[in-house]
């Protein structure tokens, strides 16, 4: 009886901790079932490693464990909102082009991650972006402009030509400038676009320029609507 109230006691301090972490830390796996093979998988490994540990204990516990996670996912099912309480919700973090700020830090994904799981999606423009959701399992799900998507005028060469790759220019408000260096470019050629739009250096989350040379910029006070949580 005291290793299962080990298990039962020890359970919620993980899910407290793991949910804190964050869902990089989770993959692909929700929180609860991150945590049951963790758990299964040190259970497993100390009987192995070590002989004293007797095999009657290791069978009490890997049961009690398969329990709760039964007893768990009864509960997810019949609760929406306790499912919603141990587990991650979607978040916006693109939204018409620009970076939702509040939502990136909620979701503790840096602007290079962000930029990385574009590219794997062969989007190398965040201006081609609509939408991008963060989802529960920490992929990203994207949703092209009208005139990005597939079947469109551009495609058939019809609409305006390709913008090309953008590249990041200023990143939390700090010029890139081996970026700048490549593509021949200034800090003043950054700057006064800035001071057109009477916005200082600090106030830029993010910018990029495309082929065509046009800046795209996301401020840190930018929120974008519809509301950045889906539900």
């Amino acid at each position: 009886m005291g290793y299962c109230g080990r298990i039962i006691t020890i359970f919620p301090l993980l899910l407290v901790f793991a949910l804190l972490m964050g869902r990089r830390s989770v993959g692909e796996l929700p929180v609860f079932d991150f945590l049951i093979i963790i758990s299964l998988g040190a259970v497993v490994g100390a009987d192995i490693a070590d002989p004293d540990i007797g095999h009657i204990h290791t069978a009490i516990a890997i049961v009690a464990i398969a329990l709760l996670q039964k007893v768990y996912s009864f509960f997810l099912i019949r609760s929406r909102r306790f499912g919603k309480s141990v587990s991650f919700e979607p978040i916006v973090v693109i939204k018409d082009s620009a970076f939702i700020v509040q939502n990136l830090k909620k979701a503790r994904y840096p602007i290079d991650n962000i930029l990385q799981m574009l590219r794997e999606k062969n989007i190398f423009d965040i201006s081609e972006v609509d939408t991008a959701v963060i989802e529960a399992n920490g992929k990203l799900t994207v949703f092209k402009k009208a005139e990005k998507s597939a079947a469109t005028r551009e495609d058939v060469g019809v609409g305006r030509p390709d913008q090309g790759v953008a590249y990041p220019i200023i990143i939390e408000g700090r010029i890139e400038q081996q970026t700048l260096n490549k593509l021949n470019l200034t800090e003043i050629w950054v700057l006064q676009p800035l001071e057109r739009k009477k916005m200082r250096l600090s106030d830029v989350f993010f910018a990029s320029v495309n082929g065509k040379r046009e800046l795209n910029i996301t401020t840190k006070q930018q929120q974008p609507s519809p509301p950045p949580i889906l539900h």
